[in-house]
């Protein structure tokens, strides 16, 4: 029985639960990534493609260059001092070579300008696809949290 268990399994009759860990570890290197405001840590996480792309409030990147240069030396360096992204309630979801996360955040950081500090919170999506050489980033988009109406 036990061999017509495996057999099953292997010829993909039954589907098997998806191992996560890969993408939570990329997610944590991304958010470390965010933190140091470091384009060389991003580019282990992002694919190498030129079809990546992110979409945030201030812009939409087209390509790793213009993400590590927009986002990580303009953005995260250039404005803030320092930068403190906490992840969490991830969910993540895996097709094949496909899979999207989806979590919450919080961002703290430092105004390189004055020092006085910037709390947001907000949502991000993420979509992986599985290369050569492992899962990598291909397109994040995040927004702010929604406003409560005041009314």
């Amino acid at each position: 029985m036990k061999t017509l268990i495996l057999a099953a399994i292997s010829a993909g009759l039954f589907a098997q639960a998806p191992d996560r860990r890969p993408i939570e570890q990329l997610i944590a290197k991304y958010a470390r990534s965010v933190d140091a405001a470091d384009p060389a840590l991003a580019a282990e996480v992002w694919s190498h493609s030129p079809d990546v792309s992110f979409i945030h409030p201030l812009g939409h990147e087209h390509g790793l260059e213009q993400i590590k240069q927009n986002v990580y030396v303009q953005l995260m360096g250039g404005i803030f001092s320092e930068r403190k992204l906490t992840v969490k309630d991830v969910s993540i979801h895996q097709y094949g070579d496909t899979a999207f996360a989806e979590f919450d955040w919080d961002f703290a950081a430092l105004l390189k300008k004055d020092g006085s500090a910037v709390n947001t919170k907000g949502r991000e999506t993420q979509i992986y696809r599985k290369e050569a050489g492992g899962w990598r980033l291909v397109h994040v988009h995040y927004s702010a949290m929604p406003v409560a109406d005041a009314r």
